[in-house]
């Protein structure tokens, strides 16, 4: 694997989140680096056979890469650096069956909810200590809680997502005892039974009790508290926040399902 010069910068921690053909021998990757975010980079010659980057330029693998200067893609932009060099810096086993899915679900709302070239440190922690817990498969609840908690965490780390113990419209405190709707136009509002899925005042404070605390095990345990109730508020809240397009890693999961 390719070793830096000490005049190049210092590598970046990054996960590879989509690849794309870029010629017969080169990759346009979608790396979510911690230091610099969302980056495109061209991996040239990743696809020989006896390159180097073949067997590390991986999903769901950390990796420490190093980067040059911008490349000039097909359309013109030059918003594409240059690959120098990956190596694989240690992790869990690869993702299969339905972790896999699951995983690459992670990637999508990455790669559509985040703008290039803008940090988040926290969450890329966050997504490298979710990892292990969707190859859980044999314990959903588990997998299901680490799905909900980085949901929340990806909206709270976009600007999307309200503050979960005030009401949003009234900024009056959220009760503990009290009923509430998590709603995609209007943040957390009072529930109208049968009609909203509700939440219970307690469960809100909870939740973002934990996301300030800001550690990943602390959000897990608080979703398990509701997550039946959590569900479907947050998958409206994302698909408001996409537009129109569904994820296609949920369609093909729809699709799996129904054979």
């Amino acid at each position: 694997m390719a070793t830096r010069s000490p005049r190049h910068a210092a590598p970046l921690a990054a996960y590879v989140l989509h690849r794309y053909d870029w010629s017969e021998s080169s990759l346009i990757l979608d790396l979510f680096t911690r230091e610099q975010g969302r980056l495109a980079v061209a991996a040239k010659g990743a696809k020989r056979p006896y390159s180097q980057l073949r067997g590390v330029l991986l999903p769901f693998q950390r990796l420490n890469v190093s980067l040059g200067k911008a490349a000039v893609h097909d359309e013109g932009s030059s918003d594409v650096q240059t690959l120098r060099g990956a190596e694989w810096a240690g992790g869990a086993a690869m993702l299969t069956g339905a972790a896999l899915f699951s995983g690459f679900y992670l990637n999508e709302l990455l790669m559509k909810l985040l703008a290039r070239h803008d940090p988040h440190a926290a969450l890329f922690d966050t997504y490298a200590a979710t990892l292990p817990e969707l190859a859980a498969t044999a314990d959903e609840t588990r997998v299901q809680a680490a799905l909900r908690a980085f949901e929340l965490s990806l909206l709270q780390q976009a600007g999307l997502l309200p503050d979960l113990s005030l009401v949003t419209l009234t900024q009056q405190p959220v009760r503990g005892a009290a009923r509430y709707a998590l709603l995609p136009e209007s943040g957390v509002s009072d529930a109208t039974p049968g009609r909203d899925a509700e939440l219970g005042g307690e469960a809100l404070i909870g939740l973002q009790a934990a996301l300030e605390h800001g550690s990943p095990a602390a959000l897990r345990h608080a979703c398990r508290s509701c997550l039946a109730a959590l569900k479907l508020p947050l998958r409206a809240m994302i698909q408001y926040h996409l537009g129109p397009t569904p994820l296609r890693t949920r369609q093909a999961m729809a699709d799996l399902q129904s054979l």
